[in-house]
């Protein structure tokens, strides 16, 4: 399985080193970083770089496709190589997925009209420009595509599109291998959950 993740300028490098790393790992499955030409591009914090090794016109046809999110995204969708690499990569994809604001990318490729998705809390009801049915889920499945709600969920859709994809004995094996056994300190990881005076501050941070 050969799964394609596109890096735009200012991306959030959880949405692609969670996913990245929990399929990297599980055998069988090849991931590339992809870009308009392949090369280091610079994260939404400006601090950390990620190479692409390969353009979009390397990778027509991958089985998977995962689309960050991160500040960036609202200049992304002005980027018609992106878009159409992804409108016209998921004529051929098993799954077409994203990570946080990366739903709003599929939208704008036409992905999204008539269909369930998430996206992070901050604007998940923006969706609706796209013809999307906003759901407030962790991972939201429609179809081919699937939709993982902010950042840290990237890792979460990764396990379960990778249970699908083999089966859950891998997956699990992989959660495993990985550590992935969260613990947060404080119950404050969802809008419903955290105090409403974080709310801004939150924003503040990834805007």
């Amino acid at each position: 399985m050969h799964v394609a993740i596109p890096l735009y300028p200012r991306f959030t490098a959880l949405d692609v080193v969670g996913p990245y790393t929990v399929l990297a790992f599980a055998p069988g499955v090849t991931v590339t970083l992809a870009a308009a030409e392949p090369g280091p591009v610079l994260d939404d914090r400006g601090t950390m770089a990620i190479s692409a090794t390969a353009g979009y016109a390397e990778l027509p046809r991958p089985d998977v496709v995962v689309v960050p999110g991160g500040a960036g995204t609202r200049a992304a969708l002005a980027d018609t190589a992106l878009v159409n690499w992804i409108a016209q990569a998921h004529r051929h994809t098993r799954w077409t997925t994203s990570v946080c604001a990366g739903s709003f990318l599929l939208g704008a490729a036409g992905l999204l009209a008539g269909r369930r998705a998430t996206s992070h809390w901050g604007w998940l009801d923006q969706l609706r420009a796209f013809g999307a049915d906003p759901v407030r889920e962790r991972v939201v499945r429609d179809d081919r595509i699937i939709t993982a709600a902010g950042v840290s969920a990237g890792i979460d859709m990764a396990l379960a599109l990778l249970a699908e994809a083999t089966d859950v004995p891998t997956a699990q094996a992989v959660q495993l291998a990985i550590e992935y056994d969260p613990e947060p300190p404080f119950d404050a990881g969802s809008p419903v959950e955290a105090p409403p005076t974080r709310r801004e501050a939150a924003l503040a941070m990834i805007d």
